[in-house]
């Protein structure tokens, strides 16, 4: 008799758009940590756990093997990607060259109606400091960033954030904490939106630098203190 895989602990689907939300389900898992690196996606019992057929669940891992999240192998399937050390650095290496850019679009294009707008993201930042929630921290963080690059006004720029993003996000859900005290990370905020609010290219440009290498920094430390065994190159 052939075992049943265990579930996962995903919601139930509508039936509107359901390889997309597929995708955005299994991203969630993986980013939490709910689909481990190197685990299998089986795709069966996913399907039933979700309650749909096999077909979108598979739709859906190809797109997220397109992002980067998942990786295949003939005859086995996919799996949740393994990330080295050489992964993170190219990751955040890619993303100061993308929100530097998007910053100093942003800023040409910064409104009161857009500036109040990350304004009050600030204030979640600094709301959700206090609930111990660390997925919750790192998604309204993400909100911030992708909410300069949606000013920027540049759909390929978001585009590009959006594919990076799963992976930053993966990141985190691998080390399984925050790179730094909650309320430190909500501050560096306040000062980035100072920096565009004043519109001076050379001064974005010297801030987001720092902001996104200092958090590639301590991630990177984090990372490379996780053992060979969870942290290892896709097999």
């Amino acid at each position: 008799m052939r075992l049943m895989s265990p579930p996962v602990g995903l919601a139930a689907l509508t039936d509107i758009d359901l390889v997309g939300q597929v995708a955005r389900v299994l991203t969630q898992a993986v980013v939490s940590g709910q689909l481990a690196p190197g685990a299998k996606v089986v795709e069966a019992g996913i399907a039933r756990e979700l309650g749909i057929s096999r077909a979108p669940v598979r739709e859906a891992a190809r797109l997220l093997e397109q992002q980067g999240l998942l990786v295949s192998h003939p005859r086995r399937g996919f799996f949740v990607r393994k990330l080295e050390t050489a992964d993170i650095d190219e990751i955040y290496d890619l993303r100061i060259c993308v929100e530097c850019h998007a910053a100093v679009l942003a800023s040409k294009n910064l409104t009161p109606a857009n500036r109040d707008a990350l304004r009050r993201q600030i204030d979640v930042l600094h709301e959700t400091a206090d609930l111990e929630d660390h997925a919750r921290q790192v998604e309204e963080d993400y909100k911030f960033h992708r909410m300069i690059v949606e000013i920027a006004g540049s759909k390929r720029l978001l585009k590009v954030f959006d594919d990076l993003s799963s992976e930053m996000r993966m990141v985190i859900g691998l080390i399984g904490r925050l790179y730094d005290d909650p309320h430190r990370i909500a501050q560096t905020h306040d000062v980035l939106l100072e920096v565009l609010d004043q519109g001076h290219a050379d001064i974005i440009t010297a801030r987001f630098d720092y902001h996104i290498a200092s958090a590639w920094r301590e991630v990177g430390k984090l990372v490379r203190e996780i053992p060979a065994s969870t942290n290892g190159a896709a097999t």
